[in-house]
């Protein structure tokens, strides 16, 4: 299987069961706490590696005790640190998470620290990883303007980008041109489109946008519904296996994960 390199973030999820999502002023108490590695950069990481990939993972944590979280994670999955970076300034990202028990479904706030935070020289310390892999994953929790550097030394050398556009923000219409795929969910693609998603005529719309800026391929995930896939040559919908829903917190990381890993392996 081909390397995969994975830029994002690392953040440290601080997860509460709750029976009842708490109201604005409201406290409610909860079933379960638990504390262990996240961000979507991570998460993918991790996946991939189970998946069977190459990784390499770049990104940074802060000088404190949530960066032995990290580098634990990593090191316990054979996964190299060579490319995470310490910041002596900004502390290692936090996910707080609330997962309802009864349907699953979460909320997150995240706060991404040092993660927000790499330097431009710090990527191009990494330029050997990025160009020797055959594909980038890359997300949005980062700082934009090493996401869009690590995404240029990317298309520059052939490697095929796989955007996870989350969270998400107003990106430049230049970060499109050349992408090979991108994976937004139902939410995220009509933030960045305008459009809004309710029949297979605005999903066309929608993924028009994108082809239209220069994405090659566009997958929209549309939760329990499935996904809409649309290439130069296709539009296809893939309805999603029925399951019953325990936790939805990295549903999407795990779907960008799995896909990768696919196409590294050289699946089509």
């Amino acid at each position: 299987m081909s390397k995969v390199t994975v830029f994002g973030s690392f953040v440290v999820d601080l997860m509460a069961r709750v029976t009842v999502t708490p109201k604005s002023g409201e406290t409610v108490k909860g079933s379960y706490f638990k504390m262990s590695a996240g961000g979507k950069g991570s998460n993918q990481a991790v996946a991939a590696k189970r998946a069977g990939a190459n990784v390499v993972m770049i990104t940074k944590v802060g000088q404190d005790n949530f960066k032995d979280i990290d580098l634990t994670s990593f090191e316990r999955e054979e996964i190299s640190t060579v490319f995470i970076f310490i910041d002596n300034e900004k502390p290692t990202g936090v996910a707080l998470i609330m997962v309802g028990e009864e349907d699953g479904q979460n909320i997150i706030t995240v706060v991404p620290g040092a993660s927000d935070n790499i330097l431009l020289e710090e990527v191009k310390k990494a330029k050997n990883e990025i160009i020797s892999g055959s594909h980038l994953l890359i997300q949005l929790e980062t700082n934009l303007d090493v996401t869009i550097e690590a995404i240029n030394i990317a298309k520059e050398n052939n490697v095929k980008v796989i955007l996870n556009p989350a969270p998400v923000i107003n990106l430049p219409d230049a970060i499109y041109e050349g992408i090979y795929l991108i994976t937004p969910n139902e939410l995220e693609a009509e933030s960045l489109s305008g459009v809004k998603i309710n029949d297979e005529k605005s999903l066309i719309k929608t993924t028009n946008f994108f082809h239209e800026k220069g994405v090659e391929n566009v997958i929209i995930t549309l939760g329990s519904k499935g996904v809409y896939i649309s290439t130069k040559s296709e539009r296809v919908f893939v309805e999603a296996i029925e399951v019953e829903v325990v936790d939805t917190t990295g549903a999407g990381d795990a779907f960008n994960v799995g896909l990768v890993a696919a196409l590294a392996s050289g699946r089509k």
